[in-house]
């Protein structure tokens, strides 16, 4: 593990192991890990409709035609990237839906959307009978070992939580919002997140079977979108070896604003070991990404407070693990 830099230009206080980041839209694959657990459990099913769960939606068309799936996979037809500015508490949340259509029918486009993994992750709350954030911090980050992760940073650890800058250099950190949680809001250090990315290649002792299997239901590949493979809750995934261009191109900005034609994998793929899988995630002052190898036994984490593109980003990290994979 390796710190570079500092926590804030103020201070001059210099990174560690215990700095905690703002995970941005990786903190969605922490949230799709409990939706996993549920479908589990029995909770709920990802093929049940958006309608079952919100009432709001029930007899109308999102409702009756889109799936819990298509939600967790960016392809219910078109939901915009974020949560209209106008909506501010999750009455306004199901009103704005209401009146909602959709641009394409459902499983036809991904389109990115943190206004449906949010949703889904509100829906997963609702199916347990428990708060979003509780079931997160008292649930999913004890059983995987995360000890150092947190919806909401205590005052206790308020000294390990890193300054994130813009790219003018403006101090700043994420503000509340509707489905901020749900959708981009963990915390967390560079430990938790390399226990996160080993148990997800299933390295990691200690880990109960039944978040285990959760975890890599996460893998399942359920629409090719070139050049990535969506998976079956937020994971993009890639068979490898895997070219540096290939991987830019499926984590590009166009990738995130343009909405691109999918096709179902019939059935869908199983989990793989032979693929590259990883997410990115930013916020205004931090950006972040993760990937690994299952085959091979490596992954990377990288948490930066500042948001660097991603391309930088994937370059770096895949340097780095095309290294370590020859190191063998």
């Amino acid at each position: 593990m390796f710190d570079y830099g500092v926590a804030s230009k103020d201070t001059k206080q210099p990174l560690t192991r215990d700095t905690l980041f703002e995970l941005g839209s990786v903190s969605k694959t922490l949230a799709t890990t409990l939706t996993s657990y549920a479908q589990q459990s029995g909770a709920l099913s990802l093929s049940d409709p958006v309608g079952k769960y919100l009432p709001v939606f029930a007899g109308g068309k999102f409702g009756d035609d889109v799936s819990l799936l298509e939600l967790g996979t960016h392809t219910p037809g078109g939901l915009p990237l974020q949560v209209p500015d106008e909506v501010h508490d999750n009455d306004e949340l199901m009103a704005w839906f209401k009146a909602w259509r959709p641009r394409f029918a459902p499983g036809t486009y991904r389109t990115y959307a943190n206004s449906g993994i949010g949703t889904l992750g509100l829906i997963t709350a609702k199916s347990m009978k428990q708060d979003f954030d509780a079931l997160m911090q008292q649930r999913v980050f004890p059983a995987l070992g995360m000890t150092s992760s947190f919806m909401r940073v205590p005052t206790s650890r308020e000294k390990n939580y890193v300054q994130g800058y813009t790219t003018d250099d403006g101090p700043i950190r994420m503000k509340p919002g509707v489905l901020a949680s749900e959708a981009y809001g963990v915390r967390a250090n560079a430990a938790d997140m390399t226990r996160f990315v080993q148990a997800n290649m299933g390295d990691v002792q200690r880990i109960a079977a039944s978040w285990q299997h959760a975890l890599i239901a996460t893998h399942t590949g359920y629409f090719n979108s070139r050049p990535l493979t969506q998976d079956q809750l937020i994971w993009e995934q890639y068979p490898y070896p895997v070219k540096l261009d290939v991987l830019q191109e499926g984590n590009a900005p166009k990738m995130i604003v343009d909405a691109t034609p999918v096709t179902r994998i019939d059935p869908p793929q199983a989990p793989r070991d032979d693929v590259w899988i990883n997410k990115t995630g930013s916020t205004n002052g931090f950006g972040t990404y993760i990937a690994f190898v299952p085959a091979k036994h490596l992954g990377i984490v990288m948490l930066a407070n500042r948001n660097y593109p991603n391309s930088e980003r994937v370059a770096a990290a895949y340097a780095i693990l095309q290294v370590l994979a020859k190191g063998e």
